[in-house]
């Protein structure tokens, strides 16, 4: 049998999947990949995202305001997000963060919506989903900050940034998860921050459509590519593919246990 993973991070609603999704969803499983969570990034989206999610039963979703779209949409509130949250198959905050290689100068807006997000994960118990570049220092500062005034889960998606931020997280006992970029011929500084990370705080995910891996890179990414970036994952962590697998998987549903309980109930 080919072992299970999860795709922790796509985004099913982007026009590059319109009207394909049911052959994706059977493309990742042929793959192993038994389970996405699709991320809505504008809330004012969220009713498709959801609908998606809803027809779909390998299919979870998280919502959240991005923060390059931070300066152009409504800022969120605590309220909005925990009222969502009510929904069975929503099973994360985000995503939220800082990204300052593209839009630096809405740092204030991004920092306050992040703590708006975070505030609501803490509030839900569902993990904070973070988007973080070229902002490392900020975003330490910001998540120690939260942490001390309650306790909050989050996984650091598509983890591309420093050992020093990713050291930062994983001391709060957050989650790094393994892109397309790891699995890049010119990453091996990041392939060694996630060799040097705890095996049970690592999640694989696509960031689809973005961000292919081996042999697909420079091509639209989905879902069932997970597959070749858990596989450089295991070489990176020295285990067999099924061994790694099955980490990522126990991860996840520690992390995620809204969708481990949705799946145990179905």
């Amino acid at each position: 049998m080919t072992p299970e993973i999860t795709d922790s991070h796509c985004h099913l609603d982007f026009p590059d999947f319109e009207g394909q999704i049911p052959d994706i969803v059977e493309r990742a499983a042929a793959a192993g990949v038994t389970r996405m969570v699709t991320i809505c990034t504008k809330l004012r989206l969220e009713p498709q995202v959801r609908a998606i999610a809803e027809a779909h039963a390998p299919v979870f979703y998280a919502a959240g305001t991005h923060p390059m779209s931070a300066a152009d949409e409504p800022l969120a509130t605590t309220e909005e997000l925990i009222a969502l949250a009510r929904h069975p198959k929503f099973v994360g905050i985000g995503e939220s963060g800082l990204d300052y290689h593209y839009t630096s100068d809405s740092a204030d807006i991004q920092k306050q919506s992040l703590r708006v997000h975070i505030a609501a994960a803490r509030d839900t118990g569902l993990p904070l989903i973070i988007h973080a570049r070229a902002a490392d220092d900020d975003m330490a500062h910001i998540l120690a900050d939260e942490y001390k005034q309650g306790a909050y889960t989050c996984v650091m998606h598509c983890f591309s940034s420093s050992r020093d931020l990713a050291q930062a997280a994983l001391d709060l006992g957050f989650y790094i998860s393994m892109s397309g970029i790891a699995a890049f011929p010119k990453s091996q500084d990041l392939r060694d921050i996630f060799a040097a990370a705890p095996i049970d705080r690592i999640l694989v995910e696509t960031d689809a459509p973005y961000l292919a891996p081996p042999p697909h890179r420079g091509k639209r990414n989905e879902p069932a590519f997970t597959a070749h970036t858990a596989r450089i994952g295991a070489e990176t962590m020295g285990l067999d593919y099924a061994e790694f697998a099955a980490h990522t998987q126990t991860n996840f549903d520690r992390l995620f246990s809204k969708a481990a309980a949705y799946t145990v109930a179905a």
